[in-house]
């Protein structure tokens, strides 16, 4: 009888506890929660080979400016995130093609800002950014030439500060922003005197899409300290294998210091998967009699997974106004200038 009653006791107290957990425990609904979307690393690294056929350095545009050494650009780390609405993009470099885009000594920091989806078409940004100003890019990998044109070179590379974009639709945006007074610093410097800075430079962005595979960049940056700046951007995918690239661009000092005018075409053909053609001509001037320079780049992208290798050679022509001397073989004064690069980039 005892053992009669113990064997209840016991079926009625599991009874009990298997209740009480079917209670506390979630239903299976077959879902599971959705976990953050992951953080995302990209970035690439780069290592080149130039030759200047005079034996010196000539060209002065940005980057791979040592002559007949195998150097290094930099190293490139992206870190970015989204979470809902809200984004956040840090990106930091390393090497010597860092270093010359990046006037704050020591910071590594080509991008740092947060950014806020209010709609699906109205985006909130701030931080110190890439400029929206321009064809090409500072990172290699986000180029077709490795050498840059004069227009890269003379334009702004970051603005700090606040940006709203909307999209009317796929084919037309918009953005305005104001930014720091200097270009490229992350920090706006103080100007007439003053221990302080300020967030006085206006910028303003125009995107349209006409076609399938055409898109155009209407820019505007301007400002009292540094300057006015109007720039076209646009590339056409006008068949598979054939785009062409234009930026063309003129800059007006403050105070009636000058400044600059030029244009770039950029034609590319893809003869095949891996291998594709292109040509940079460039016709840039300098303002009140500055001279001016023209410049032709011929430039093979050669594909193998993430590995870009790109061998290039450039010619270099500018008028005796034009402030950069070029010296031939013998260390003389000339107006021509050319060069053989092989650069390997690795993008990830």
């Amino acid at each position: 009888m005892k053992k009669k009653h113990l064997l209840f006791g016991l079926l009625a107290a599991s009874f009990v506890t298997t209740k009480a957990l079917a209670v506390s425990m979630p239903a299976d609904t077959g879902k599971t929660a959705a976990a953050d979307p992951p953080l995302v690393l990209s970035g690439s690294v780069d290592t080149y080979y130039k030759a200047d056929f005079s034996g010196h350095s000539n060209i002065p545009t940005s980057f791979a400016n040592e002559n007949n050494s195998v150097s290094i650009g930099m190293i490139d780390l992206a870190l970015k995130k989204k979470v809902g609405k809200a984004a956040f993009v840090g990106e930091l470099s390393f090497g010597p093609r860092s270093d010359q885009s990046i006037p704050t000594s020591g910071y590594h920091i080509q991008n740092l800002y947060v950014s806020y989806d209010v709609t699906s078409a109205f985006n909130l940004t701030a931080g110190y950014m890439s400029t929206f100003i321009g064809y090409e890019v500072i990172s290699p990998a986000g180029n077709f030439n490795y050498s840059t044109s004069y227009l890269f070179t003379s334009g702004p590379f970051q603005n700090a500060g606040f940006k709203a974009t909307y999209a009317f639709s796929d084919k037309v945006s918009l953005m305005a922003g104001i930014f720091n007074n200097k270009w490229n610093y992350y920090s706006s410097l103080s100007t007439n005197g003053q221990t302080y800075g300020d967030v006085s430079t206006f910028g303003a962005q125009l995107m349209v899409a006409p076609v399938k595979g055409w898109t155009a960049y209407l820019n505007l940056i301007t400002g009292s300290y540094s300057g006015t700046e109007f720039d076209l951007t646009t590339a056409y995918q006008i068949t598979n294998a054939f785009k062409l690239g234009l930026n063309a661009a003129t800059f007006s000092a403050p105070n009636n210091g000058g400044g600059f005018s030029g244009v770039a075409l950029y034609p590319q053909l893809a003869v095949s998967p891996v291998v594709t053609f292109g040509l940079r001509g460039e016709y840039f001037k300098v303002k009140d009699n500055g001279g001016d320079v023209k410049a032709l780049t011929v430039t093979s992208n050669i594909k193998a997974g993430p590995l870009t290798i790109i061998p290039e050679v450039r010619f270099d022509t500018k008028s005796d106004a034009f402030g950069a001397s070029f010296t031939d073989s013998n260390g003389m004064a000339t107006n021509h200038a050319s060069q053989f690069l092989l650069a390997a980039v690795y993008a990830f």
